[in-house]
């Protein structure tokens, strides 16, 4: 078969499989952590996560994606207009082809309960850890530490 043949094979399958999506109107948000569920499967409007590969925003009919989380905040703003920000340590988001997000951190907690002056504590002491830090896993630990804390003062401020 021919470089053209098989391109038009391909374009023509594609354009099937995009009108056969079954992309949502609606937004579905499941979002926890090991100390807490937030949402389950909850329609909001729209989540604002933190990714290794970027920030990015995510609305109904998004494209199906799957990335890692780094430390810092998510945001969900609901039907209502009512916006909430949570800090999460790590984890991964999932966007399905049906509009359902799935939001899994290893931690999370409301913005508005973490006090900053502890969170600048804890990025102080994690921050001596880093520089007394013996050897190399001491030093990674204690850099990924140090990173989720500063995510954590940035949260809070």
């Amino acid at each position: 078969m021919s470089f053209v043949k098989n391109a038009r094979f391909l374009a023509a399958r594609g354009a099937r499989l995009a009108q056969s999506r079954a992309y949502s109107d609606e937004m579905k948000l499941t979002f926890a952590a090991a100390n807490k569920t937030f949402y389950d499967a909850t329609v909001v409007r729209q989540i604002d996560v933190p990714s290794f590969s970027g920030a990015f925003g995510i609305l109904a009919k998004h494209v199906p994606t799957l990335a890692v989380l780094k430390p810092g905040v998510v945001q969900v703003v609901e039907n209502d207009g009512k916006t909430t920000k949570y800090f999460v340590s790590s984890g991964s988001v999932t966007v399905n082809e049906d509009s359902s997000v799935q939001v899994l951190a290893e931690e999370a907690h409301n913005v508005a309960d973490i006090d900053v002056s502890e969170a600048r504590q804890l990025l102080s002491k994690y921050q001596s850890q880093l520089s007394s830090a013996g050897d190399d896993k001491a030093k990674a630990e204690a850099a990924i530490a140090v990173e989720v804390a500063e995510a954590l003062v940035k949260a809070a401020e």
